[in-house]
């Protein structure tokens, strides 16, 4: 259930995306005000993300996700009423906060409940949950030639269902019986979550720059060095795909020779293809290739930074952790479109490669220093 539930989150955000960037710009708003319209969704998860916490805390993982869905849904039946570019922003903006409260109750939810021994397969079926639905949001395009509203409908009562079936479900609540986690506040549980665990939200991060960058900035610099439109529709999906397939073998793999291990020697593959890509971006077939190669290694970044932070943690400071880990992916999510932009006009070709490949090096850098300071003693 708790998968189906990141499904859903994933699948509105995958929805919205594509779906309001296609009737703006037939509304005749510009490309940067397009993309400003879009990051207020992240900005929505910015706003959440440190007031999560607490109420998940104080009432369970159940009344937060329930309250989550319910807003997604009067807020997703909001939409087709005004077309206007702040009506949107703000509906935006308040689908990215609960959608967040679905998203960080659900991932605190299994990283808790997780052993050791299987967390990497979980949280991997957690990642895959949410790239599928990411990658399915889009599909609802194709109803706008048949009624502008009907995606938001049919997204509405996909989220209805979904909380019928919740209410179903018995509460549950982190554990909160630690005196230090009592005793700490909230700026102490995070200074004990850096410290445990910095490391771990630079994946995260990495993921969230990579996604916007090459889903927000690289149609433009493709189009810029002359691919065409057709090919560009072949070369975003094959990163997400590329990640897809991979989330699940490189979590039990992770299990087995360690988080650390496998972040460090995918960040290193993943660095060397972009590194070198521009010397083969002119080569249609061998980008696709490699954004389908580069998608396996790097895909999972996100579920394994929650994989690891959650072998760093004690299980009362995960919540404060997941807030972490999801400020990391919003901050990444918006650097990205705003230096992937800058890049593409002060450097031009070669630029994003560039950009991505040194963000990955920077990580192998961290990965070579840091070392755990606390260790979980598993039952």
């Amino acid at each position: 259930m708790l998968v189906v539930m990141v499904f859903v989150a994933g699948f509105v955000q995958g929805m919205l995306l594509p779906l309001l960037a296609i009737v703006l710009e037939q509304a005749g708003y510009s490309s940067a005000m397009n993309g400003m319209n879009a990051v207020a969704l992240y900005i929505g998860v910015l706003l959440a993300s440190p007031f999560i916490e607490h109420p998940v805390r104080k009432y369970g993982y159940k009344p937060v996700i329930s309250i989550g869905l319910i807003v997604i849904i009067a807020t997703l039946l909001l939409f087709p009423l005004w077309q206007s570019f702040w009506f949107w922003f703000v509906l935006r903006l308040i689908i990215g906060v609960a959608d967040n409260m679905v998203h960080f109750s659900t991932q605190v939810w299994i990283t808790s409940t997780s052993s050791k021994a299987v967390r990497g397969r979980n949280i991997a079926i957690y990642g895959l949950a949410f790239s599928a639905g990411f990658a399915g949001g889009p599909l609802m395009t194709n109803l706008l030639a048949i009624d502008e509203r009907l995606p938001f409908v049919i997204a509405a009562l996909f989220c209805a269902i979904i909380w019928l079936i919740l209410l179903k479900i018995r509460n549950e609540w982190p554990d909160n019986t630690v005196e230090t986690i009592q005793q700490s506040g909230t700026l102490g549980r995070y200074w004990l979550v850096i410290k445990y665990g910095w490391f771990a939200f630079l994946p995260p991060l990495a993921f969230g720059f990579m996604e916007a960058t090459i889903h927000g900035s690289y149609p433009i610099y493709a189009l810029l060095i002359g691919i065409d439109v057709e090919w560009l529709s072949i070369i975003l999906p094959a990163f997400v795909i590329g990640g897809v397939i991979t989330q699940i073998p490189l979590g039990i793999l992770s299990d087995r020779v360690g988080r650390k291990k496998v972040l460090l020697i995918l960040a290193i593959l993943g660095a060397g293809i972009f590194l070198t890509l521009p010397q083969y971006e002119e080569h249609i077939p061998l980008l696709i290739i490699a954004f389908l190669v580069s998608g396996g290694l790097l895909g999972s970044f996100y579920s394994l930074g929650l994989m690891y932070l959650a072998d760093l943690l004690p299980k009362q400071l995960l919540p404060t952790g997941n807030v972490l880990i999801a400020i990391s992916f919003s901050i990444g999510s918006m650097l990205g479109p705003l230096i992937g932009g800058v890049l593409i006009d002060w450097i031009g070709e070669g630029s994003l490669y560039y950009a991505i490949g040194c963000l990955l090096l920077i990580i192998i850098s961290a990965g070579v220093i840091f070392r755990p300071t606390f260790h979980q003693e598993e039952a």
